[in-house]
Formats: structure tokens, sequence, C-alpha cells
């Protein structure tokens, strides 16, 4: 019966998120059709706020494997650890993400016509932070399946690459240097 509310609770939250994604999506397209000239600081708001899901994200997930490594497979705190991980995968990074990116094109489009050095430096470290998401992501999957390989060494390593990336694409977007 737990395991039945479990799910019912799952579906009902991945509803809440898809109708929340939504309302989002259709907002912004009223906003752009409607008053184009007062887009621009809304998209950079939003994309704003995405960025600051996907980097909570991609710092709490290498943090629970770090904790997943150490909990027995098949035990309730490891089955625990799965559910987790998938929740913050699905719900959090994965939306955020995508909407860091569709947002930051836009930008990078509209407002900087996709010139400048910066620009392209940014965009290539954000290639590679989409990189160690996908690599997260299949970390996820082998979790999932028991079939994680990695000491917790590993992840505390890991852990540390979404913060120096992000360090970088701030110091980009805020200096400029080139």
């Amino acid at each position: 019966m737990a395991g039945m509310n479990n799910t019912n609770g799952t579906g009902q939250a991945m509803m809440r998120m898809v109708i929340s994604i939504g309302v989002l999506i259709v907002a912004t397209a009223l906003l752009f059709l409607v008053a184009p000239e007062s887009f621009y600081p809304w998209a950079k708001a939003i994309h704003i706020l995405a960025v600051i899901s996907w980097m909570a994200g991609m710092l709490y997930l290498p943090r629970l494997f770090v904790y997943h490594v150490d909990a027995e497979k098949g035990s309730v705190q490891s089955e625990t650890f799965k559910v987790m991980e998938r929740r913050l995968l699905r719900g959090i990074i994965n939306p955020a993400m995508i909407v860091t990116w569709v947002f930051g094109l836009w930008l990078a489009w509209k407002v900087f016509g996709f010139q400048g050095g910066w620009l392209h430096a940014k965009i290539g470290l954000v290639l590679l932070l989409s990189a160690v998401h996908g690599y997260l992501a299949g970390a996820v999957r082998k979790f999932a399946e028991d079939r994680n390989e990695n000491p917790a060494r590993h992840w505390r390593i890991v852990n540390e690459i979404p913060t120096l990336l992000m360090i970088a694409i701030v110091i980009l977007v805020v200096v400029k240097p080139f």
C-alpha cells in the first residue's frame, strides 16, 4: 500500500511540474506576442532562475551519489536515494537545463547576435556543463540498476566540476573579458 501511495505521489508531483512548465511556456509566449518590447527583462529573469535551479540540482546530485555509494544495495536507504536522484533529475535538473538553453539561446541571438568572444566561450562552457549533466543522468540510471562502480571520492571530485564551470561562466558574462 505504501508503494502505491509513493507512486501516486510521484505521479501527482510530475503532473504539477508539467502544469507549471506549461503555464510558464504559455505566459512567456503571451508576453512575447503581446508586449515584445517588455520581453527582454522577463527572458533574462527566467534564464537566471533556470540557471540557479539547474546549478542547484547539478551541485546536489553528485553529493547524493557520495552518500548512495555507502548504502547497501537493495537497502531501504539505497532505494530512497534512487527515488531522490530520479526526482531531482527529472523534476528539477532536466527542465531547468531546457529552460536555461531556450532562453539563453534567445538572449544570445536577440541581444548579442551570437557575437563576442566571451559569448562563444560561455556557450562552450555551457556545452561542457551539459555534458556533465549527461554524465550525471547516466549515473542516475546506473545507480537505479545497482551498477555504479565509482567510489565516493570520484563523486566528490565530480561534484566540483559544475562549480568550476559556473564560476568561469559568471565571470565571462559579468566581466566580458574578450
